[in-house]
């Protein structure tokens, strides 16, 4: 009953209205808002229950986030995080593999395969067992990100309303990205980025998905402004790694030492892509049922982090290879004298294998979270190495290079250079450092083209099958009949005057299927195939007193050389025709030949073969 007024309030925008995707896009964002609180409070009893019970410990957060877990004044228990991240494991584990296998790994990948080979759709189940799977990695300690469940939660109700109401695979999939981008604009707290990051995230080569930025906007704003309904009024307005330093505005010769950044952030990302997937087929290959996985890696990644903590006397800031990481990051970015640089490369060097471990295993949870950590402490620990050791001019504020190494990792290995840049800065809350990032992060993605932490992301709208048809149009539009058809082809004319059993004599010595029929000027008035003259073959009766003019077809559907093929195809699947005449615009009557639909589908696939080696030569 409640889906009946739903579909009829959505027909009275007319389905191709602003006020259609107002309407859809501001339901996705509510949900999606909704299901990041949801997650937030579910992570934070999660913390409760386990680390801050059993190991006394509570990860470092950004200055952003809500407080409200307090610890007693109780030792720390370093070996009992790893037993808590063991069973956070292997319940995460239990869940995915035995109600939504889907629900593996970091989740935006599955919603990218969703977007592009599966018409949009996702099980409803997944987002479900994503959101408490996820919250129980990261709640034990495991090293994850966040916008991995929220981007599903929010693609899932996208893809679960528009088949509810029964919307078309394009309307489904555009709702399926608005809620990614819902997703990540409210667990972020950037609307801004949250837009361009479901449009641009779906593909490899810097192409855009033109048609979701609207309503990704709308559902992006949404989420946000629900979501900052459970923050204290203190930080609704507040980014989340709180107010940066007042940065020096950058000049041309900035831009030297942030290029050498750039090709260590590229470096860097390389080994985190090729660590992150050889970790994945490791554990693919190990003999344990699937379910025991996360286990495992959680059981690795905690043992390393402990041993980090006792290498390096003790010190808790190393602990950030664990959970989000943000507290050493959240030093990083405002007070770089706070965290040493070698701390810095440890925690980001290192939070590359416990995110491998704890994800690549089979754990649930997001790759964004941990890439920001990875690419701005590196950034932090050169800015630091710049200050100290390079000119003079090169930089005295190395919190400036945390901010773009957060910026410039990303954009690199996730191919996505525009939403990152925006993202960043607003989840730091300075625009002063825009050149520099548009400048790493344009370097970053170019050199790292060939890598992407997003396998299932296609290179360009060309070969997404959800524009398959898209780009069938648009080449058959490009190509022309007079290009295709066989001018020089010998076909047999039949006179209209032409009698019935000439006719059939003539279908027993000739191969040809389609016989255009002519008056005496020569003049084409008809045409009839094979198939027509079979209804009277076994009425003998009538071949003599039946003629050409009494089985052809005078209504004619015809085709000049200036048609294009888009024209052509149409009319032979509308018509369920093999051949069309090619009659002279100039000259009416005048048949010039004749195009098959084998001729035009052979024309379509050499020029599809022409543009992919194009494409291929350009790399």
């Amino acid at each position: 009953m409640i889906r009946r007024r739903v579909v009829d309030l959505v027909d009275t925008f007319e389905l191709q209205t602003t006020g259609k995707w107002f309407f859809l896009s501001t339901l996705i964002g509510c949900v999606a808002g909704a299901g990041a609180i949801l997650f937030q409070l579910l992570t934070h009893y999660v913390v409760k229950f386990s680390l801050a019970r059993f190991a006394n410990y509570l990860p470092g957060e950004a200055l952003g986030e809500p407080a409200g877990l307090e610890i007693d004044e109780l030792a720390f228990a370093p070996w009992t995080v790893v037993i808590v991240m063991t069973v956070g494991g292997l319940l995460s584990g239990f869940l995915v593999y035995t109600f939504a296998p889907e629900a593996e790994g970091h989740g935006t990948d599955a919603a990218i395969e969703s977007f592009h080979n599966k018409r949009g759709r996702i099980k409803w189940q997944i987002p479900l067992v994503k959101t408490i799977s996820s919250a129980i990695t990261l709640g034990t300690g495991g090293s994850a990100g966040r916008e991995g469940p929220i981007a599903q939660i929010g693609a899932g109700f996208g893809s679960l309303l528009a088949t509810r109401l029964k919307l078309s695979a394009r309307d489904r999939r555009i709702m399926l990205a608005s809620g990614m981008a819902a997703g990540v604009g409210a667990i972020f707290r950037a609307p801004l980025a949250g837009a361009l990051f479901g449009g641009e995230i779906l593909y490899k080569d810097g192409d855009l998905e033109s048609d979701v930025i609207v309503p990704a906007a709308i559902s992006s704003i949404i989420s946000y402004s629900v979501y900052s309904m459970i923050l204290p009024p203190e930080l609704r307005f507040i980014p989340l790694f709180g107010e940066p330093p007042e940065f020096v505005r950058s000049t041309m010769w900035d831009l030297i030492p942030f290029g050498l950044l750039s090709i260590v952030l590229v470096l860097v990302g390389i080994l985190y892509i090729k660590i992150f997937y050889g970790t994945h087929n490791l554990f693919q290959k190990i003999p344990v049922k699937k379910h025991f996985r996360p286990a495992i890696g959680a059981a690795m990644a905690g043992l390393l982090a402990m041993g980090l903590y006792y290498g390096y006397s003790q010190n808790m800031q190393l602990l950030a290879v664990l959970s989000t990481g943000y507290g050493v990051l959240q030093g990083a970015l405002t007070d770089s004298a706070s965290v040493a640089p070698v701390i810095l490369v440890t925690v980001a060097l290192f939070k590359i294998i416990t995110t491998s471990l704890t994800i690549s295993s089979g754990g649930s949870g997001g790759v964004f979270g941990p890439s920001m950590v990875i690419g701005g402490c590196m950034g932090g620990a050169i800015g630091q190495l710049f200050a100290e050791y390079g000119p003079e001019w090169w930089t005295d504020q190395p919190e400036s290079y945390a901010i773009v190494g957060m910026a410039g990792f990303f954009a690199g290995i996730a191919r996505a250079p525009f939403s990152t840049i925006i993202m960043v800065s607003e989840m730091t809350g300075s625009y002063h450092l825009l050149l520099p990032t548009m400048w790493v992060s344009t370097i970053c993605f170019l050199l790292s083209h060939r890598w992407t932490i997003y396998i299932k992301q296609v290179p360009s709208r060309l070969e997404s099958s959800a524009h398959r048809g898209d780009f069938i149009i648009d080449l058959l539009e490009g190509i022309l009949v007079e290009d295709v058809y066989q001018r020089d082809r010998q076909l047999c004319y039949v006179h209209e005057s032409m009698s019935l059993e000439d006719i059939v004599h003539l279908l027993s010595e000739n191969e040809q299927q389609y016989f255009p029929v002519v008056n005496d000027d020569q003049k084409m008035i008809g045409i009839f195939s094979a198939n027509d003259v079979r209804a009277y073959l076994y009425d003998e009766t009538i071949w003599r007193l039946a003629n050409a003019r009494d089985v052809m077809v005078s209504n004619l559907v015809t085709l000049s050389p200036e048609d294009d093929l888009n024209s052509a195809m149409h009319k032979f699947t509308s018509l369920n025709l093999e051949e069309l005449p090619v009659i002279d615009p100039d000259d009416p009557g005048h048949l010039l030949g004749m195009l098959r639909r084998k001729e035009t589908i052979a024309a379509y696939n050499q020029r599809m073969v022409e543009m992919k080696q194009q494409i291929a030569e350009q790399e």
